[in-house]
């Protein structure tokens, strides 16, 4: 059983039969006798849709049962994207954009996930924490360019958009938190794959 103030940024649980993720987390005391009330914004892994909920002291949550397992990223095509198991290619499930939210901005073919798995059916995927991409595109720096303290945007081979800084040239590999959606490092080796 877990209690409101259980409820960290990662943790998973059951709210009204469906299990959600806690993506964002804090207390507050709130009202005249200041009581604390636990701020979220959690995300239900089944459909993906986000929302914002507080939550009591007196409120209890069963953990949810979920398994992984490893999978692949085979491709997406009109807001659908088809994964397979790794050791078994034929063995292939759908899952939508709807689902899957901006974790589709860092899928490229043949990368490695896991997928979550609630009552033995798979209802999204779990990203690697940091994963490393090719800068496809990425304004030239210039000198005394500091009104972005220092960075600047860039497009990486899927299409998402990091910002990075200065430094970081077109063809260049860099290592980005999935979760943060930032840019980590540039990876030294040119071998990406």
């Amino acid at each position: 059983m877990l209690k409101y103030n259980d409820l960290r940024k990662g943790v998973i649980f059951l709210l009204e039969g469906e299990p959600y993720e806690v993506l964002e987390y804090s207390i507050t005391a709130q009202g005249q006798h200041r009581r604390p009330v636990s701020k979220t914004k959690i995300r239900n892994l089944k459909t993906g849709a986000i929302i914002s909920r507080n939550f009591k002291q007196s409120e209890e949550f069963d953990g949810a049962e979920i398994e992984t397992k490893k999978i692949k990223f085979i491709f997406g095509h009109r807001g659908k994207y088809i994964f397979s198991e790794i050791d078994n290619p034929s063995k292939r499930f759908e899952l939508t954009s709807g689902v899957l939210g901006e974790k589709t901005q860092y899928l490229r073919p043949a990368v490695e996930l896991e997928a979550i798995s609630f009552q033995e059916k798979i209802i999204n995927i779990e990203l690697p924490i940091k994963m490393d991409f090719r800068v496809v595109e990425c304004p030239p720096d210039f000198k005394g360019n500091t009104a972005q303290a220092g960075t600047k945007t860039a497009t990486i081979e899927t299409g998402a958009k990091i910002e990075v800084p200065m430094f970081i040239k077109r063809g260049n590999i860099i290592r980005v938190n999935t979760q943060e959606n930032t840019y980590v490092e540039r990876v030294k080796s040119d071998t990406l794959y």
